[in-house]
């Protein structure tokens, strides 16, 4: 079953459930899906399904992040509630070990040298950890892996 009809399958029990909250950050997020696959004129994979939800849950943090500088902690809760829903469609993160190890293999793989070489190491290793890391934390890693020693 692709991601796009597990939401889809998501929505309809929510629906029947009546779980206000999660079906409406579910139409969201099919919302989004149906607005990448009209503009683009394609059909979303889950790949594509994955990188709408990390921008979707990216998003949610950021306005929770505003909302308590704000002291509205009633939208924030709103936006965390929203969160929690969002979360459930990524894949299984990676241990900060695996993510380590990718980045070595990757470093290893552009035959990088230095700093200047950060834009090649992360374009090989985004598209094997797109939705199962926290790229700031792997952008993190690569720079430490290419700090000069």
């Amino acid at each position: 079953m692709s991601l796009k009809a597990k939401i889809t399958d998501d929505m309809k029990a929510a629906m029947r459930a009546k779980e206000a909250g999660k079906l409406a950050t579910i139409r969201l997020l099919l919302a989004e899906i149906k607005r990448k696959e009209v503009d683009e004129q394609i059909e979303v994979n889950d790949v594509q399904t994955v990188a709408i939800v990390e921008k979707m849950i990216k998003q949610r943090k950021d306005s929770i992040t505003q909302f308590e500088a704000g002291g509205r902690s009633d939208l924030a809760d709103i936006e965390k509630a929203e969160l929690a829903f969002l979360v459930d469609y990524m894949p299984a993160g990676l241990s900060d070990e695996e993510i380590a190890a990718e980045v070595k293999a990757a470093v290893a793989e552009s035959g990088a040298a230095g700093p200047q070489d950060m834009g090649k190491v992360m374009a090989i290793v985004k598209p094997k950890l797109a939705g199962r890391a926290d790229m700031t934390v792997v952008s993190a890693l690569v720079k430490k892996a290419l700090a000069p020693a």
